[in-house]
């Protein structure tokens, strides 16, 4: 089975080692630190091969040159972002596979963050890497989309599987999920999901993964379409309007 060796980094990233055992091959989700991810691989002792990159963010594409240079590892990343990141030997788009061994990594469009975010699922391992697109209660802040094209990109992640576990970026759980009572306060999931939240971190435990079907019922800005957010949360004369629903929550999210 593929194994995930997750870790902290910076001051709120995760960072990601993706090892296959049966190949040998291992790569890098993102590079937020060069050193911690060349540490973390020697502690393991896994030989790094491969980055897969979501996006052009320094903080998560900053350590490309570095990791590179120690290992002679490929460089896969989106096309929509390749020109803002160092290294690259291929660029991939929506409907490409990235191969890690003899597993299958699905290239999903996700852009909105960035344009050119994308995500990579490996469904026969119910993983996702899925970047700044979609917290654990929350998405990433629109610096470069439009809300119709983020929608769009968080119906990718939507239409996985629901037992699909996510392994974004941050580890942003708590300040969503004030915001999120904020948004939505009498789903009763969703405050049993803030619960087990304040508990983890209380205990100095990762939120991260998150499983999409807990998202499904709880995550705001997943539910854009539901009529409970939309009459919360629709422009006048929206409701009804997922696009326009998503908007303002971003919106609300950006400055609460």
């Amino acid at each position: 089975m593929l194994e995930v060796h997750q870790f902290p980094c910076l001051s709120d990233n995760y960072g990601y080692l993706l090892h296959d055992p049966a190949s040998g091959q291992t790569a890098c989700i993102d590079t937020p630190d060069a050193d911690e991810y060349l540490r973390q691989a020697a502690h393991k002792g896994w030989q790094i091969t491969q980055i897969w990159n979501t996006h052009w963010h320094p903080d998560h594409a900053g350590g490309n040159g570095a990791i590179k240079a120690a290992t002679g590892c490929t460089v896969i990343a989106p096309e929509g972002d390749a020109g803002k990141i160092a290294g690259v030997d291929r660029t991939v788009e929506q409907g490409d596979v990235a191969l890690l061994g003899d597993w299958k990594a699905h290239v999903l469009d996700v852009g909105g963050h960035t344009m050119g975010h994308c995500a990579y699922h490996l469904p026969e391992a119910q993983i996702a890497f899925v970047g700044d697109s979609v917290f654990a209660l929350g998405c990433g802040r629109m610096f470069e989309g439009q809300p119709a094209q983020f929608w769009e990109s968080l119906q990718r992640i939507k239409a996985l599987p629901v037992d699909t576990m996510l392994y974004c970026a941050h580890e942003y759980t708590a300040a969503n999920a004030k915001f999120a009572l904020h948004a939505d306060p009498e789903n009763e999931e969703l405050a049993a999901y803030a619960d087990d939240i304040a508990r983890a971190r209380a205990a100095g435990l990762p939120t991260v993964p998150t499983k999409l079907g807990r998202e499904l019922l709880t995550n705001p800005f997943l539910r854009a379409d539901d009529p409970a957010i939309q009459a919360r949360w629709a422009p006048e004369g929206a409701r009804g309007d997922a696009v326009a629903t998503f908007a303002a929550l971003r919106e609300a999210k950006n400055s609460f």
